[in-house]
């Protein structure tokens, strides 16, 4: 009865344990939520003040399919000052939230026989985006010796001549990694040369720590810029989740298709969160300090706190709200009489045990760790890590 397109993929795991959590939080129990990626700030109130006017000036009909010329000017004007950038209303959509624009993306671009390049970990949706279009996703392995980054010689040797495009997620998420200069311009000198799209996914850039400014890899250029799509929104730099705004930037014919795809799907973003949208990229910024500051005090406390439980290893990420720490050495060892044998045995028993929910790495491409988002308060941070270690307390004494 179902298409075979909805057999080939799975529901979004970080949204599953977030709806499990929430389950149990409603029948009375005290569950912490390491799961979700949803900034704990409320909007802040000259952006909610925006969306007031715009109800009471009854700004609520239809508008453009890919959004009001207002908010895409808003846009055009921040990826020139952040980003360097230059840009055309044409070369411009606005969308129901980024992941919308990743799937936009993914309708306009992949079909049969197309080959997507996506380094691990990686968000969760990446993949099943690519295999919705009957396209192959191939997943290039990372690791912590290398901060995640994808090298060149890993993206060389899995480009062939069926690839269309390779997904960069940076600052990361699940894994926080920020990519440097460097390595950003060789990557983008392989794109240009082998002739494929980048899809910048860049949902985090406000977000890093230690100095580091984010890069636009589309700056490096004006060869590397008309290969790139870039992706941005604002849910988790001014903490919109549910007001759903994203964007892509990119060359005008891709955009044009993706517009043409979202009139017969969505049609236009919510009219009021575009106002509101709006007013995020062009008034007062200052609340970001203030954000970024918490976030990096969770941060730092959550690393140290995870790398003094035997048998975790934490690297310290450059940006976003996760930590994904190495959890690979308690497999195979017993817990309160259960055995842990991967990241998804780890994630049911914290949260079985503890009442604490995170999200296996098997869900990002990678079972030796766990992500734990930072983006709730340092009071849940300590309770939630007082519970893990007291959980993990509870190894078998026969293994000790």
């Amino acid at each position: 009865m179902l298409s075979r397109r909805v057999t080939k993929i799975k529901p979004s795991p970080t949204l599953a344990i977030d709806a499990k959590a929430k389950a149990m939080k409603a029948s009375g129990e005290d569950v912490i939520n390491f799961g979700v990626g949803e900034p704990d700030f409320d909007t802040p109130e000259h952006i909610k003040e925006a969306a007031v006017r715009a109800l009471k000036d009854g700004f609520t009909k239809y508008t453009a399919v890919g959004g009001i010329d207002p908010l895409k000017d808003a846009i055009i004007k921040k990826l020139e000052e952040d980003n360097g950038l230059a840009y055309k209303r044409e070369e411009i959509i606005v969308s129901c939230g980024a992941k919308h624009s990743l799937y936009n993306i993914a309708q306009a671009l992949y079909g049969p026989g197309d080959e997507v390049i996506i380094p691990a970990p990686y968000w969760v949706s990446y993949p099943d985006q690519v295999v919705m279009n009957d396209a192959t996703p191939v997943i290039v392995e990372t690791d912590e010796s290398n901060s995640f980054m994808i090298t060149p010689d890993h993206l060389v040797n899995n480009v062939s001549d069926k690839t269309k495009a390779l997904i960069l997620n940076y600052p990361s998420n699940p894994t926080g990694l920020a990519y440097d200069m460097k390595t950003l311009q060789k990557i983008a000198e392989i794109a240009v040369k082998h002739k494929f799209i980048i899809v910048s996914d860049e949902i985090y850039e406000k977000l890093t720590y230690d100095g580091i400014k984010h890069t636009s890899i589309a700056s490096l250029g004006r060869e590397i810029q008309s290969r790139t799509l870039v992706v941005n929104g604002l849910s988790k730099s001014h903490a919109m989740t549910g007001w759903r705004i994203g964007y892509t930037a990119g060359p005008a014919e891709i955009v044009k298709a993706m517009t043409k795809i979202q009139s017969q799907s969505t049609s236009n973003p919510n009219s009021i969160a575009q106002i509101a949208a709006r007013e995020a990229l062009t008034g007062p910024q200052e609340f970001l300090t203030h954000m970024i500051d918490q976030f990096d005090s969770r941060r730092k406390f959550l690393v140290n706190e995870l790398n003094s439980i035997d048998g975790i290893h934490c690297t310290m990420p450059k940006g976003a709200f996760y930590v994904f720490p190495n959890t690979s050495l308690l497999y195979g060892k017993t817990y309160g009489g259960k055995q842990i044998s991967s990241s998804s045995d780890l994630a049911l028993y914290l949260l079985e045990e503890a009442k604490v929910a995170l999200v296996p790495g098997d869900a990002f491409g990678n079972d030796n760790h766990v992500r734990i988002s930072y983006a709730t308060g340092l009071d849940d941070i300590k309770r939630g890590i007082g519970r893990i270690k007291a959980a993990l307390s509870k190894r078998d004494s026969s293994e000790q």
